[in-house]
């Protein structure tokens, strides 16, 4: 069997401090995969800049110009983790046999792209890196992460436990993963739906080496919420049944008050009065922020606006072979003839 062609898509923003690192490391276990016959010598890291503000994107260009292995695609500026992914994601797949998306902080073990490739040839097109369990995280993250799956699993949303963004997808699967054209692409939710034949890799989870997370809070909330709406219309069924339980809530009380009213035991106040208009109040105005949001989502799927734009692209310039010596680094003086070849790509 012939050795697949691996790319191994790495997003990054502002991953300056880790970098170094991750390159080195990368670069190392990809060549122990080729010296093993696991993959082709024709197989890529390729480092996505998503519009970073520091040293991230320079680093990257200069380990494209000396190393064969190593490519770069610089994004016209910051588009969010999900679509700097696909962006690398699309741009590999012509070029490979199959693609494993993984972050740029090391947390995920790399060793088990090997099971991965593994799987692969034993004829699965998709490969889910799944943590065993949470050790690396708060006590907060680890409980929201863990409820955030539950509630995604209730809402009827086909996603994998424990597993974040570090897959393997075949040529053929990323091809069906294209297809889908919406804008707002929530991958851990879409890539179940594409149905090929898939199975689960476990695997221990590390501390990140360096530098901040890219994920706080707010951005987690915000990444939970888009996948919620993005795949579930159960909110917008949940704000439905709260309304009708006040409506017979409402009539219920409204035959006890005409019945008081009879009797004779009316009492006047407003202290009632004012806490149910803040519920209904309320309850309103959570319903109209929610449908609203579904309505926004529509809005941006109808533009059909670009996910992402590329500014540089080395995955796809092609480098003369007389620039590249036995150990597979380019021979210098390059620069002049680099430019030359973009310009006329």
């Amino acid at each position: 069997m012939n050795e697949p062609i691996l790319t191994i898509v790495v997003p990054c923003f502002n991953e300056e401090e880790v970098l170094p690192k991750t390159i080195s490391e990368m670069d190392s276990f990809l060549t122990a995969l080729i010296s093993e016959n696991l993959v082709s010598n024709m197989s890529k890291i390729l480092f996505v800049d998503d519009g970073s503000r520091d040293g991230t994107w320079s680093m990257i260009y200069k380990e494209s110009l000396n190393n064969q292995h190593i490519k770069g695609l610089k994004l016209s500026r910051n588009v969010g983790h999900q679509n700097a992914l696909l962006a690398g994601l699309f741009t590999a797949k012509d070029a490979s046999d199959c693609v494993v998306s993984i972050d740029a902080d090391l947390q995920d073990d790399i060793k088990v792209i090997r099971d991965f490739i593994e799987k692969f040839n034993d004829g699965y097109d998709i490969v889910y890196g799944v943590r065993q369990g949470r050790q690396t995280d708060t006590f907060f993250k680890r409980s929201t992460a863990e409820l955030f799956y539950k509630v995604m699993g209730m809402m009827g949303v086909n996603i994998i436990f424990n597993h974040a963004d570090f897959r393997l997808m075949s040529k053929r699967a990323l091809d069906e993963l294209e297809r889908f054209g919406e804008a707002n692409m929530f991958l851990r939710g879409i890539v179940p739906l594409i149905g090929f034949s898939s199975t689960n890799v476990y695997y221990d989870r590390k501390e990140r080496l360096a530098g901040e997370t890219k994920y706080p809070l707010k951005k987690m909330l915000s990444f939970a919420f888009d996948g919620i709406t993005s795949f579930s219309i159960t909110p917008i069924r949940l704000v439905l049944m709260i309304g009708f339980l006040s409506f017979l809530i409402s009539l219920a009380f409204g035959a006890y008050f005409i019945g008081l009213k009879f009797f004779g035991e009316t009492e006047t106040g407003w202290t009632s009065l004012i806490t149910s208009i803040w519920l209904i109040g309320g309850l309103q105005l959570i319903a109209i922020g929610l449908i609203g949001e579904y309505i926004g989502k529509i809005y941006k799927e109808s533009k059909r606006r670009p996910k992402y734009i590329i500014d540089i692209d080395t995955f796809n310039l092609p480098l003369p072979r007389h620039l590249i010596n036995a150990e597979g680094k380019l021979d210098e003086p390059i620069g002049v003839e680099i430019r030359k070849l973009s310009e006329t790509n």
